[in-house]
């Protein structure tokens, strides 16, 4: 298992800010949920840290490793 960590994470599509400079720490083993109405960035977080979305600003972390850039298949 690894430490998730986001930085100031934002994303824009056309004209609309969809996460605006998010910060969160996943610890390994730990149960964590996203909870929200719809539209507000949930699943948008998700594609990020599995990478199939590249964010405008900001950078994701696994441990020491940051793989903001890195594709979905590696």
């Amino acid at each position: 298992m690894v430490t998730i960590t986001i930085q100031e994470l934002t994303k824009r599509f056309g004209g609309s800010v969809v996460l605006s400079s998010v910060n969160l720490q996943i610890d390994a083993g730990e149960l964590f949920f996203l909870l929200g109405p719809s539209g507000c960035g949930k699943t948008t977080l998700l594609r990020h840290i599995a990478g199939f979305y590249t964010p405008d600003e900001g950078k994701i972390w696994f441990d020491d490793e940051e793989v903001t850039r890195l594709p979905a298949h590696k």
